[in-house]
């Protein structure tokens, strides 16, 4: 798709660069040739070479969708909704040579609603508050008033990135428990369980908690609104499916097109 900071750029007649790794030499190269006042990395998929982080006049900045020292890692917003977090936030800091692990510019909270999934969270809440978070950055800097707060390293905690092994959902579990990995999951990587020996992904779910007699992943209703699924305490109401090799589907659609029927397991 379309970038829209690229499109951006060359219609302001921005030189754009996009280098594969950023650790190979000609990209250094071009990199100290622009001489650089300040580096900004909002999304980074690559190992960035500490040479360049440290070449810009003012140094670089980093943006992370978590309360650093917590939740260091590139799946720091799956991990808070499947840990159970209510609270979460943004971190500008100055990177280094670890993952996450530079002195801090400025922090931002934001809540964790019940109902919040890894794209809602993200879009609604921590995108435009990175984006105001990095706009007061720059200010900061550029008047000499940018501090460098050392992480607390007794507080510190690191995920391993977010994988479909990660999300396989345990029904014996308490329900509360089934429910964050589903929506700490959401949109990805889905969190996964078998019906009729084939794997399903669940998307969009509600959390009903109340006393039911049913075991753990039995179907206890088949509506319009959704399958709903015991777990223990309570039950799940899944709207939103992907059965395997197939695209993603309403649940009370892909139910009627396997015959889904109460009292069938998903394990």
């Amino acid at each position: 798709r379309t970038d829209p900071l690229v499109e951006s750029a060359r219609q302001r007649g921005i030189p754009v660069f996009q280098p594969l790794r950023m650790r190979d030499p000609e990209v250094y190269r071009q990199f100290t040739e622009l001489a650089p006042d300040l580096g900004v990395m909002a999304f980074v998929t690559d190992i960035v070479p500490v040479s360049i982080l440290d070449c810009p006049r003012l140094g670089t900045v980093q943006y992370h969708p978590s309360l650093l020292p917590r939740h260091r890692g590139r799946s720091s917003i799956n991990w808070a909704i499947i840990n159970g977090d209510t609270k979460t936030g943004i971190t500008i800091f100055w990177p280094d040579g670890g993952i996450d692990t530079g002195p801090i510019l400025l922090q931002k909270e934001a809540d964790i609603s019940p109902g919040d999934t890894v794209g809602s969270l993200y879009y609604d809440k921590l995108f435009p508050l990175g984006i105001e978070a990095l706009k007061e950055t720059i200010d900061l800097i550029s008047r000499g008033e940018a501090p460098r707060i050392p992480q607390d390293e007794s507080r510190a905690t690191y995920e391993p990135p977010c994988e479909e092994k990660d999300a396989v959902i345990d029904w014996a579990g308490p329900v509360q428990k089934v429910y964050d990995l589903i929506r700490g999951s959401n949109p990805q990587p889905g969190a996964t369980t078998s019906l009729h020996g084939s794997k399903l992904k669940i998307f969009d779910c509600e959390l009903i908690v109340q006393d039911i007699p049913s075991a753990p992943g039995e179907v206890i209703d088949i509506s319009d609104k959704g399958i709903a699924v015991a777990g223990q305490e309570g039950y799940v109401l899944i709207k939103r499916v992907q059965p395997q090799g197939q695209p993603k589907t309403g649940a009370a659609e892909f139910a009627q097109s396997v015959g889904l029927k109460a009292g069938e397991r998903l394990i």
